[in-house]
């Protein structure tokens, strides 16, 4: 497979599987957008390990994502041999794309296969920085930015990102025995694990979700600063990122209830609506 095959690969990995994401990406210049098809498609692909793998002995999983990891050490030797890593080992000859990065994220599926409750936001907080400050890393590497305080504002946005999601997809995770809403937030709220698996619609479960969308929006709120930091040509693009991510918050908002229903996505218009409301006024939230 030559190179262009393999980035073409990575697109369609983004495009079926990221569908939020992507929307972003399709405005970058094309080296960076190639790029971040390529790091996005192998962090994609060891979440995949981890979910595809839930209902095996995590001994099976695991060892997949072993392998997997060294296809991300054959990548960076310069001798790959999946699709994704043939781009990504071409991303790193423009890009100094930290491999720590690709690690954490590994680290933190391999914790998806041995941990499915999270006693406090700390514990919460850590699983973030594991699989998306790593990727607020990754990405920052590829888009350019002119100091140091990028990194921070951008783990603040990655960290939004992973509450929305964990937000939004309280009811597809019970389904693998997984809840990363804290225990302690569930016992404020009076609501139990049996009442999630039961998906019980009381008022004590709207205010536990209504809380964890606060939350979210607190940290979209720390990362503004980040669009200002950011190299021109990669501003849109992120502020497209944060900006779906930062609508699916707002739908669930008004009706918090719709995370133990369904899991709730934007229409293509929606997505639109999303493009021009971020041209005319630059913000997340």
């Amino acid at each position: 497979m030559n190179v262009d095959e393999a980035y073409a690969f990575c697109r369609a990995v983004a495009h079926k599987h990221g569908a939020n994401f992507s929307v972003g990406f399709r405005f970058l210049p094309k080296l960076k957008r190639r790029a971040v098809y390529a790091a996005y498609s192998y962090c994609r692909w060891a979440d995949d390990i981890v979910d595809e793998g839930s209902g095996e002995d995590a001994g099976a999983p695991l060892a997949r994502l072993d392998e997997w990891q060294r296809e991300l050490d054959a990548a960076y030797a310069g001798h790959p041999t999946h699709p994704i890593t043939i781009a990504l080992a071409d991303a790193l000859q423009h890009f100094a794309i930290p491999k720590s990065a690709f690690i954490a994220l590994i680290d933190g599926c391999r914790q998806d296969m041995t941990k499915s409750r999270y006693e406090n936001f700390d514990e919460l907080l850590h699983y973030c920085e594991l699989v998306a400050a790593s990727i607020s890393d990754i990405s920052l590497s590829i888009f350019g930015y002119r100091n140091d305080a990028a990194i921070e504002h951008g783990r603040h946005l990655s960290t939004a990102l992973q509450l929305t999601n964990v937000t939004r997809d309280v009811g597809d995770d019970l389904a693998r025995d997984r809840i990363y809403v804290p225990q302690e937030d569930l016992r404020r709220f009076g609501v139990s694990d049996h009442d999630l698996f039961d998906r019980s619609e009381s008022e004590r479960m709207r205010a536990l979700i209504e809380f964890q969308i606060a939350r979210a929006e607190s940290y979209f709120r720390a990362a503004e600063p980040l669009l200002e930091e950011l190299d021109f040509d990669a501003r849109f693009p992120v502020l497209l990122m944060g900006g779906v991510y930062a609508t699916v918050l707002a739908k669930l908002k008004k009706d918090p209830l719709t995370v133990i229903r369904k899991r709730l996505s934007l229409s293509t218009l929606q997505k639109m609506l999303v493009v021009g409301t971020r041209m005319l006024r630059p913000h997340f939230v």
